[in-house]
């Protein structure tokens, strides 16, 4: 504001030059001093707002107009005045577009510090996403040793000094221990093979139907637990739909073979629209609100998979009715 006020004191200084050399009596090229009009036109239109500037020029024809008609007549005073008026509005309409085209500029260079900006923030919050899945990740692994590997070594550590009791208590009863401490061992071995696979970034080979087929025959299944597989359509997946596919059907079926105590386990894939994935057993069931809450059975990393993938899982279960884990791809998506 105060340069603004300056500012007209200063064109106000300078109109009064211009005014006494205009109607100085001793130039006879008066007309040309009127020139210095568009001058001051194009500082105005520079640094007054659109409207202070065009009353600015409304001044300086007003003064031109007055001293060309009373010198050289009406007539052609008039056309003296729009022909030096055309000159000052050409000169003030490019300063007010070079003034525009400033402004734009400046506006453009904000705009771009802003989207630079933007830029390393949102860079910044995918590094702390990466890292917080990373984090996520190594949690989970943790909490899968933790629940199946550990455990199962803690087993043969319990058998093998139950076999060293017995080797001089009762030897005959030394090779029921030995053998089943090659099956936990063998347990423990599967339960590794499932874990790193889970590592593998890869696409798998051949397809989710049939990676999803290898890895229900080369998993260890209890005595007394039946899988089937029923897949429907074959229309195929994006590569990261079908690892996490997967790894959630790799999760419910472990889920079944540690807790459920069931018989029967249903994997079935729907490749025809709407997509969508269930494994269903015959086990125990248990209290959803509980399980969530233990951290035990692997439903969050099967919730994270789907929201990966952008599906929505959903999860029934009942004690002594079984359990249901369904997966199925955003509608949105369809």
């Amino acid at each position: 504001r105060d340069i603004g006020r300056w500012f007209h004191v200063y064109l106000g200084v300078q109109t009064i030059l211009v005014c006494l050399l205009l109607f100085n009596p001793h130039y006879a090229q008066y007309d040309y001093i009127s020139i210095l009009f568009g001058i001051l036109g194009m500082q105005a239109m520079q640094n007054l707002s659109y409207r202070m500037g065009v009353g600015w020029i409304g001044l300086f024809f007003i003064l031109m107009g007055y001293r060309f008609i009373s010198a050289q007549g009406v007539f052609k005073g008039l056309i003296i005045v729009l022909l030096f008026g055309a000159v000052i509005i050409f000169l003030c309409a490019y300063a007010l577009t070079t003034r525009r085209a400033r402004l734009a500029n400046d506006n453009n260079q904000i705009l771009m510090k802003q989207l630079q900006d933007a830029n390393i923030q949102l860079q910044s919050h995918s590094n702390t996403l990466k890292q917080l899945g990373i984090a996520n990740e190594r949690q989970r692994l943790a909490r899968e040793l933790h629940d199946s590997v550990t455990q199962t070594i803690f087993s043969m550590t319990l058998t093998t000094q139950s076999a060293l009791l017995l080797q001089d208590r009762d030897p005959n009863r030394v090779g029921v221990q030995l053998v089943r401490l090659n099956q936990l061992a063998q347990s423990a071995l599967t339960e590794m093979h499932t874990l790193i696979s889970e590592l593998r970034p890869e696409k798998p080979a051949g397809g989710l139907v049939a990676v999803l087929h290898k890895h229900i025959n080369n998993r260890s299944i209890p005595e007394g637990l039946t899988v089937s597989c029923e897949i429907d359509g074959d229309q195929i997946l994006s590569t990261k739909e079908d690892q996490g596919l997967l790894r959630i059907a790799q999760e419910a079926l472990n889920n079944v073979i540690k807790h459920s105590e069931g018989s029967k386990v249903y994997i079935r894939l729907h490749l025809i629209k709407p997509y969508w994935i269930e494994i269903e057993d015959n086990g125990q069931g248990f209290n959803l609100e509980q399980a969530q809450k233990s951290g035990h059975l692997g439903l969050a990393s099967m919730r994270e998979r789907a929201d990966e993938i952008n599906w929505n899982l959903s999860i029934r279960s009942t004690p002594k009715m079984g359990t249901l884990i369904r997966a199925e791809k955003n509608s949105l998506q369809n």
